[in-house]
């Protein structure tokens, strides 16, 4: 009887991966986790969007300097950050990234738009640090022009919802 145990043993570490072998429902868990996770994505980034549309600050023409009116407007994305964090962290998920994102309108050098959207999404950044959110949990990324919400953006009110900056979660 161990002569026989000893070989089936034997066997199951010659073929590979067989002795590592997963129970069927490894795959069936890793999948309703990777669902779960994405369902909360979905939602963390729909509130996202909806709270950075609502509290969008304004910046001086032409540079990275907040306009004077943002703190409260600052404060409250604070505490929809530290609310996405506490859904996230519900959910299981361990490894997140928050992403200020920066946008302009279409007017002026391509090159320079790209550069001020990133400056811009970078002062948010640091206004969102400095109330509380960890620097290791943020990043800024500037897009210029290349993301415009109104095409052609030829009407001041067209070029105003042009120059925004989002706030997305990034698994």
């Amino acid at each position: 009887m161990k002569l026989k145990a000893l070989c089936i043993a034997v066997s199951l570490l010659a073929v590979p991966g067989v002795a590592a072998a997963q129970s069927p429902f490894d795959s069936i868990k890793k999948a309703a986790g990777d669902a779960g996770k994405s369902t909360v994505e979905k939602r963390v980034n729909t509130k996202l969007t909806e709270e950075a549309k609502k509290n969008q600050c304004s910046f001086k023409t032409g540079t990275a300097e907040l306009a004077p009116g943002c703190d409260a407007k600052l404060k409250k994305l604070t505490n929809v950050l530290i609310d996405a964090k506490k859904q996230l962290v519900a959910a299981g998920v361990k490894s997140y990234k928050f992403e200020v994102s920066g946008h302009t309108d279409s007017t002026g050098d391509a090159a320079k738009n790209k550069t001020l959207s990133e400056q811009r999404a970078e002062t948010i950044v640091k206004e969102l640090v400095a109330r509380g959110i960890p620097r290791g949990e943020i990043t800024a990324v500037g897009y210029g022009s290349e993301r415009p919400l109104e095409k052609p953006d030829n009407t001041e009110a067209k070029k105003a919802k042009n120059r925004r900056y989002e706030l997305q979660v990034r698994l």
